[in-house]
């Protein structure tokens, strides 16, 4: 890292072997480290002798703004955000801030999304086309969301979902399973996969006319197949069609 750089970072879903090597090592070289304080948590080992900028959730354009702040000081920052940076993360937001700084320089360091870890976890679901969506409101209007998840629906392919619900949004996944009823079968394959790559990893195959009854949160990550998924030993897949190709 340069003077007048800043780094965004994905730090993965949180265990250290899921990091890329370029996300450590931006990590490494970085003198001060601004995010989340639950993702902070993930990376305390890699915080010793640095300055720590940490704050709550909503506090996004405060933390990023004073991460720019410090990038124009000549500190070598970086900006966690858990999975990858640019898919739900902080990528975008530092982007925006940092377009009034020409002499500013961003640099985004990929990182593994919880659709790739949560995937790997449960075998193969997202072998051809696929989608993510997230349910949360807070940025984008509920109607929006809503026709999406139609238009997701009809398209049959496997579809991500990202926060899935939480204390204050209890009906957004029951909503969004109805919504895939109305175009998909009951027993069109579903999974949800829970702290991906932390402390209480688990997974749990189950049906799309199952899936509306589930409790969920925003350590949750939702997987619903695709209209040909299938179930082989436990694990989740997409054929791609190789088996097919064979025999014919």
């Amino acid at each position: 890292m340069k003077p007048y750089t800043i780094a965004v970072v994905g730090i993965g879903p949180g265990d250290r072997e899921s990091m890329t090597l370029k996300a450590l090592h931006t990590i490494e070289a970085a003198d001060t480290i601004v995010g989340y304080s639950t993702y902070l948590k993930l990376i305390e080992d890699l915080l010793a002798g640095k300055e720590v900028v940490q704050s709550g959730m909503t506090e996004e354009i405060q933390r990023c703004e004073e991460a720019i702040a410090l990038a124009l000081q000549g500190k070598q920052v970086a900006v966690v955000s858990s999975g990858d940076a640019g898919v739900y993360g902080m990528a975008s937001l530092i982007l925006e801030l940092a377009a009034a700084h020409k002499e500013l320089t961003v640099e985004v360091v990929p990182g593994v999304t919880a659709a790739l870890s949560g995937a790997a976890l449960l075998g193969s679901p997202l072998t051809l086309d696929f989608a993510c969506i997230s349910l949360s409101d807070l940025l984008v209007p509920w109607e929006q969301i809503e026709r999406r998840l139609k238009s997701l629906a009809a398209s049959g392919m496997a579809v991500v979902i990202y926060n899935p619900g939480s204390r204050s949004r209890k009906d957004c996944l029951p909503r969004a399973a109805e919504i895939f009823l109305e175009a998909r079968r009951a027993d069109t394959l579903c999974a949800i996969t829970r702290n991906i790559g932390r402390k209480g990893e688990s997974k749990e195959l189950l049906t799309l006319g199952e899936l509306k009854s589930r409790e969920v949160d925003m350590r949750t990550t939702v997987f619903i197949g695709a209209e040909d998924s299938v179930e082989l030993n436990g694990y989740l897949l997409t054929p791609r069609g190789y088996a097919k190709k064979r025999k014919g």
